[in-house]
């Protein structure tokens, strides 16, 4: 059994040992501290039939939580709009925002689980940063974690995957995937 308080994730050493040295002689840090590195992934659902069906949500927030293992948060609508049927405070999404070893755990699991998974997957879009080096995907549907019973799915959502960093640019951020294993598109 696995003592927690031993335990590090696998990419979280994989960073210390091979990435952060490998960056700081690419781009010739001078100091440590400017070295890029992982601040937060955060993971969204937005569920638009929620407005007719109220029990949706509470099926999306418990699949997010399994995927992310940690609770999500249910994110509510803050205007109403008639044309849409959505009133003020009226539940549409959930999202859950991820730090630390849960967050090296969740982009393994990506990285090497869920993407290959993915029905004629190619790569992700290289073109798909910010400008301040953060990083933003989507998936068509959640089903490609391997939490997911896919016996006892109702519904297949998609998903925004959004990972931030503290690279000052795209190319430094990019790098810094690209070292996680991030299957960029030629």
């Amino acid at each position: 059994m696995l003592d927690a308080a031993t335990y590090t994730p696998r990419l979280k050493s994989v960073y210390r040992e091979q990435i952060r040295p490998a960056m700081k002689q690419e781009f010739g840090y001078k100091n440590d501290m400017q070295i890029p590195k992982l601040e937060k992934i955060v993971l969204n659902m937005g569920i638009g039939e929620a407005v007719k069906d109220s029990k949706k949500i509470k099926s999306a927030e418990a699949d997010l939580t399994v995927i992310a293992g940690q609770k999500a948060v249910i994110t509510k609508a803050k205007k109403s709009i008639a044309g849409f049927r959505v009133r003020e405070g009226m539940p549409l999404g959930v999202k859950v925002t991820l730090r630390g070893d849960r967050m090296y755990e969740f982009l393994d699991r990506l990285v090497t689980v869920a993407l290959p998974r993915v029905r004629d997957f190619r790569g992700v879009k290289p073109t798909s940063f910010d400008g301040r080096g953060n990083f933003a995907m989507g998936l068509k549907e959640h089903i490609v974690f391997p939490e997911i019973d896919y016996d006892k799915i109702d519904e297949v959502w998609g998903m925004d995957i959004i990972i931030c960093t503290t690279a000052a640019t795209d190319a430094e951020a990019k790098a810094l995937l690209r070292h996680f294993n991030m299957p960029f598109t030629a």
